[in-house]
């Protein structure tokens, strides 16, 4: 049988459309752009250090947009000896509107500062077993939204190459910089200005929430202490954060015999206040009623809710501790108090 030979072309196989494209590199960058690597770099990385015309800046700002282009980390962590990723582990309760802001402009801040801030989800570990999970990702900064973390935790997250461990608590941890809550200076306030009002037999509200403890005991604390040796009383009030639970709660307010309440925060008095005057309850003639936090929605409400102001640093100040920090890893960790606390009267009360 006859055999033909035939040669086929070797011509390269049409490139799919789903196939996935080589990553651009600064070498890429820079010869579109015809400058230097370096140049790309010090344009692509905001080097102060370095003068590069505007236009040339403009130049390769385009051309690492056409290419889609982007600085690879790591590679720079490598060229620092350190990466720029500050870590927040997720509080271990849902955050506030006074929270939420407070993180956004700290996150603002430290962007101002070329730091990455990166949200760690909560993943049901807790104190040293989550700084070990923390450690994995090497953050140059991690910010622990909570009490828990030891000494140990905050000595695995520097072995990992983290130059800075902020803690937010009662208590200052070996080896970390420290934000001190005062939350019984909270209750103090609280029950102070209801006493001051003529309130002798006080409640205060303690969620039932998985978590808030941590905030709750601490305020409740601080409004025995507030009261203590005057003759009045402080009962502890368990609530849930539903309408279901303030109007349980209403119902026997009579029998309680109580004459004034803090409510823990503005959101659970102004469940609370609803339900006290939907059982009849005048406010502030049968019970007078203070919140905490300061919400804009506590002063829409009728009658106007008391409520003990938060004040809490700004996002720049805070930034800059974690940068002086991160600059200077061998220094005295410093500790500050996170928030001052003042009373604010208003109808409720």
């Amino acid at each position: 049988m006859p055999y033909v030979m035939v040669q086929i072309p070797n011509t390269p196989a049409p490139t799919s459309p789903s196939a996935p494209r080589s990553v651009p590199t600064s070498a890429d960058v820079a010869r579109l752009a015809g400058v230097s690597r370096a140049t790309v770099s010090y344009v692509l990385n905001d080097t102060s250090a370095v003068r590069i015309s505007e236009p040339t800046r403009r130049r390769v700002h385009r051309a690492a947009e056409e290419l889609g282009y982007v600085p690879h980390a790591a590679a720079r962590s490598l060229r620092a000896g350190h990466s720029r990723m500050v870590l927040m582990p997720a509080p271990p309760v849902p955050a506030g509107p006074l929270h939420s802001q407070f993180v956004h402009d700290f996150q603002g801040a430290l962007s101002r500062l070329d730091y990455t801030v990166v949200q760690y989800g909560n993943c049901g570990l807790h104190g040293d077993e989550a700084a070990r999970a923390w450690a994995e990702l090497r953050p140059v900064a991690v910010l622990v939204p909570g009490p828990g973390l030891g000494p140990r935790g905050v000595a695995v997250l520097k072995r990992s190459g983290a130059r800075a461990v902020v803690t937010f608590g009662t208590e200052p941890v070996d080896g970390a910089h420290a934000l001190l809550t005062d939350h019984a200076g909270v209750g103090r306030g609280a029950a102070r200005h209801l006493y001051a009002r003529g309130r002798r037999r006080i409640g205060v509200v303690v969620p039932e929430e998985p978590g808030l403890e941590t905030f709750s005991a601490p305020r409740l604390d601080g409004a025995r202490e507030a009261v203590h040796g005057t003759g009045a009383t402080v009962t502890a009030l368990p609530l849930a954060y539903t309408e279901e639970s303030a109007a349980a709660l209403a119902a026997r307010w009579r029998d309680l015999g109580l004459d004034g309440v803090f409510a823990y925060n503005d959101e659970y008095a102004m469940l609370l206040m609803s339900a006290l005057q939907d059982e009849g309850v005048r406010v502030p003639e049968d019970a007078a009623v203070i919140g905490a936090d300061d919400l804009m929605l506590a002063r829409l409400l009728r009658p106007r809710l008391s409520t003990v102001r938060i004040t809490l640093p700004s996002g720049r100040g805070l930034a800059e501790l974690v940068d002086r920090a991160v600059r200077n890893p061998g220094a005295t960790p410093e500790s500050h108090e996170l928030f001052d606390a003042t009373v604010v009267q208003r109808d409720s009360t």
